[in-house]
């Protein structure tokens, strides 16, 4: 609102002191008052916008425009890629009448004179009203729900799974859970100062296991009659093995090494190929199970060694997977109780 003049202040002032004098104590002052009631002092504002000079329903329809109907335009909350839009409609109304009406309190509670003076001199003496929301708790939870349904996921660890009869990495991923206090905070906070893009709060979760901490892994090729040892996905050795005959075949499929056994004893399992052979044989040249064993939970299939060694390359076993000595020997002490065995043809 523009100011007067400092002459047409002046005589504004010397005005009103005359209508005091010449009115018996302001009886033209107080009607001037009246008549001036509904109209906004200068300096009155309500979230920044000026209302001075305006009447009430003015005002009222001022600040609808220019504060409340913007303050109700959807908000996008980002989090990466992802975008979801807020409807504050739906979740804040805002007190127009009430901001409004704060913006008249200081003329209300100043005397007769002063106000009379002040109008006449043009000083500003209206008040600044801050933004009045009330919001819908409930139902910004209820967004919040739909959100995090979409976000909350749990944290996975790097794994390895069988691809074109190699082992690949499945890499690990990060947890991610809503903060809903920060993002609720950053909302509200939105919704009083009519921005337009917020960044969705994220508490994030590590992994067990990356990709550089999975430790070995073993793929065995029946077809090729091969082992390959992976140490963090990568190729370390490849090592001949014997495998399964076409009556006793390899058992195809994902594993674990349940056990390792050092000097292992071989106890008879009772099948017709073992009929005419002892209960257990212990540890030694005789042994089947050579120096090493490493049971998978497949029921009697291992990897074990073997002092056939014409056999490796071939399908000659009972399922087993057979080694030589040494390789079984230096397998035995790269591998750990859980490391994983995948069986292909």
């Amino acid at each position: 609102m523009h100011r007067a003049s400092a002459p047409v202040r002046f005589l504004a002032l010397v005005g009103a002191m005359l209508l005091f004098l010449l009115a018996g104590g302001g009886t033209l002052a107080v009607a001037d008052d009246y008549l001036s009631r509904e109209v906004l002092p200068v300096g009155a504002e309500v979230a920044g916008v000026d209302v001075s000079g305006l009447t009430r329903s003015q005002a009222y329809d001022l600040v609808l425009a220019e504060v409340a109907e913007p303050l109700t335009e959807p908000i996008e909350v980002v989090h990466g890629e992802d975008r979801f839009e807020l409807d504050p409609d739906a979740l804040v109304s805002v007190d127009v009448e009430g901001m409004v009406d704060a913006a008249f309190q200081p003329r209300r509670a100043s005397a007769l004179p002063r106000r009379v003076t002040d109008r006449a001199l043009g000083v500003a003496s209206g008040a600044s009203a801050d933004v009045a929301i009330t919001l819908d708790e409930g139902a910004l939870d209820l967004w919040l729900d739909t959100v995090a349904s979409i976000v909350d996921t749990a944290p996975a660890d790097a794994t390895m799974t069988v691809s074109s009869d190699r082992l690949v990495v499945v890499p690990s991923s990060r947890g991610e859970t809503v903060d809903r206090d920060a993002t609720r905070e950053a909302l509200e906070s939105a919704l009083v100062s009519g921005e337009k893009s917020v960044e969705l709060a994220v508490d994030y979760t590590e992994p067990d296991i990356s990709e550089d901490e999975l430790g070995a892994g073993i793929l065995v090729d029946i077809s090729e009659r091969t082992l390959t040892l992976y140490v963090d996905g990568r190729v370390q050795k490849t090592y001949g093995v014997a495998v399964g005959t076409p009556g006793h075949p390899t058992p195809r499929g994902s594993f674990h090494i349940t056990l390792k056994r050092y000097m292992p004893t071989w106890s008879n399992p009772g099948s017709a190929w073992a009929a005419g052979m002892p209960s257990y044989i212990p540890p030694g040249p005789s042994n089947p199970l050579g120096t090493r064993a490493l049971n998978i939970d497949s029921p009697g299939i291992r990897i074990h060694g073997t002092s056939a060694d014409y056999s490796i390359g071939t399908a000659a076993s009972h399922g087993c997977m057979r080694m030589h000595r040494w390789d079984i020997e230096e397998l035995y002490e790269l591998v750990e109780v859980g490391d994983p065995v995948f069986i292909v043809r």
